[in-house]
């Protein structure tokens, strides 16, 4: 045995791993989870002030050169995160596996968690929030679309 080399389970796993076979948990969490999260943290108030008027806090302001003067609010900032997390969801939609089968299922609990808690909590029926929820919505029926395009490329058909 050499040493620096890696042997047994540690070489088993860097093998997995580079064969695209060691996905770990996290990579099965839903990102679309951490906006879900983050709003509710605002408007219980575990970050601070609480309510819906917490979303309207200016986090900066900033000089245009057409002299109009542009606000980023701390609601914007989560649609902006969801956005952004949204591009990694479709990524993560693009392997198959079994996996992806639970990760679309974790998906669909989030938007009906989303869709939930529109309708029923007061400082959630805001735009901020409902912008949030057709983003979760767009996150699950993408997932599905991406994931079944992805699936029937892996199949061939010998003709």
């Amino acid at each position: 045995m050499l040493s620096g080399y890696p042997t047994g389970a540690r070489l088993e796993r860097q093998t997995l791993v580079k064969q695209g076979k060691g996905i770990g948990m996290l990579t099965i969490i839903p990102l679309m989870i951490v906006p879900l999260i983050f709003y509710n943290a605002l408007i219980f108030g575990f970050l601070g002030s609480s309510g819906a008027a917490a979303l309207n806090y200016d986090l900066f302001s900033v000089q245009m050169i057409s002299g109009a003067q542009w606000s980023m609010q701390l609601g914007d900032t989560v649609i902006v995160t969801a956005l952004v997390l949204l591009f990694f969801e479709v990524l993560k939609s693009t392997r198959t596996g079994s996996w992806s089968v639970v990760d679309h299922m974790l998906s669909a609990f989030v938007f009906i968690a989303f869709l939930i808690e529109f309708l029923l909590v007061a400082d959630a029926a805001t735009d901020i929030f409902f912008v949030l929820t057709v983003i979760a919505l767009v996150d699950l029926v993408a997932g599905f679309s991406v994931s079944i395009k992805s699936a029937g490329r892996d199949v061939s058909i010998g003709l």
